[in-house]
């Protein structure tokens, strides 16, 4: 068997402005067998002039757009590679990413290969965290996915991934009008079904926060309910799979472990207890993705600063200064923790004993603790 080729398939929509950084961090890869391809989602910007300027160095793909679903498609047709990368055309690679992933890949079955990415903003400047910030599932997961759902198994972005052609060619092409958004997630929540997971422990290259994330554009609760939407789909997809394998799942079992799930039936008790258009403080280390408001309620994240998440206290006495002037300042008539923040009441007990005077708590659950602040 000769050496695998790898395909590095980018997909930009009025992108110019990070597109050339994308496709230099492909070009100039270690692993010297590979293909650049660059599908561009019909720009209205300068990015087909930049894809020009490349020359034979990379292949162009120019569509009409369709969405990212559909650039994917496109893509892939195009490529030869025994391995594919999707790289978001805001986004980059480390040098060595490739040749990394091409070890993993010589083990037998391995349908994906996964890593995490360090975090940049809109100019490129380290923010110091990692997306997503836990360590990622490695080998055989199908039983557990099949039992569980496919939350048991979290997933990277689209540009810390890494898919062998033999899985892509058995669920491509992805469904374009289901996905004209996160087409990651119907390949991701897939790829445990066809082979072992294999992962790269430190991050192989960047992902880009900025202004325009489609998934940072939308409000809380429109991203929700488009995230329900498409996980629904796709677990109509494992389920036919597993009818196929003669296999028996719970879809009632999958929902419960759910975290979109999970946040749809905390929200709905939010708004249960939280009058509409009233005010909540919110603890919920930047978890939840919540916007500004949340099922019509105005939410302010603690610690805040400027209206954004702004990170944990470092003590008993900031957090108390903090929580007086968001409360002095927004009106707000609720404070909510939200699940993973419940170790804030161990650790700052300060904190916790003064709220603890001003409120009455009137729910605690395993996602939400809600106390109500007396005037």
């Amino acid at each position: 068997m000769g050496e695998k080729q790898v395909s590095i398939i980018i997909s930009s929509y009025n992108y110019g402005r990070y597109l050339e950084e994308a496709i230099d961090s492909a070009l100039n890869q270690t692993y010297c067998n590979r293909e650049v391809i660059v599908v561009d989602d019909g720009s209205t910007d300068n990015s087909r002039q930049i894809i020009a300027s490349y020359g034979d160095q990379i292949i162009p793909v120019l569509k009409a757009n369709g969405g990212q679903a559909s650039a994917f498609n496109a893509g892939f047709e195009t490529s030869h590679g025994d391995i594919v990368c999707f790289l978001d055309s805001d986004d980059a690679l480390l040098p060595t990413t490739v040749e990394n992933v091409v070890s993993l890949f010589k083990e037998e079955d391995v349908a994906k290969v996964h890593w995490v990415l360090q975090i940049i903003n809109s100019q490129g400047k380290k923010t110091g965290k990692i997306i997503p910030p836990h360590r990622l599932p490695e080998g055989d997961w199908r039983e557990t996915v099949m039992r569980d759902g496919p939350d048991s198994c979290t997933w990277p972005p689209t540009s810390g991934n890494a898919f062998a052609r033999s899985f892509l060619r058995d669920v491509l092409p992805i469904p374009e009008e289901q996905y004209k958004t996160c087409p990651d997630l119907y390949l991701c929540m897939l790829a445990p079904l066809f082979g072992q997971l294999r992962r790269i422990l430190k991050p192989q290259g960047w992902w880009r926060k900025h202004g325009d994330n489609h998934s940072l554009c939308e409000s809380f609760d429109d991203w929700l309910r488009h995230g329900l939407r498409l996980w629904d789909y796709c677990c109509g997809v494992l389920c036919k799979i597993a009818q196929e394998s003669g296999m028996v799942v719970s879809r009632e079992r999958w929902e419960a472990n759910s975290w979109l799930h999970q946040l749809h039936t905390a929200t709905q008790k939010l708004a249960d207890l939280i009058p509409l258009a009233d005010t909540f403080i919110l603890a919920d280390q930047d978890e939840w993705r919540t916007t500004e408001i949340v099922a019509g309620r105005r939410r302010i994240p603690f610690m805040e600063r400027n209206g954004q998440y702004w990170g944990i206290p470092p003590d008993d006495k900031t957090a108390i200064s903090e929580f007086e002037r968001l409360r002095q300042e927004s009106g707000a008539n609720f404070m909510v923790f939200a699940w993973p923040a419940f170790w804030w009441f161990e650790y700052y007990s300060g904190f916790y004993n003064h709220l603890r005077s001003l409120s009455e708590c009137i729910l605690k659950n395993e996602h939400l603790i809600v106390f109500r602040l007396h005037n």
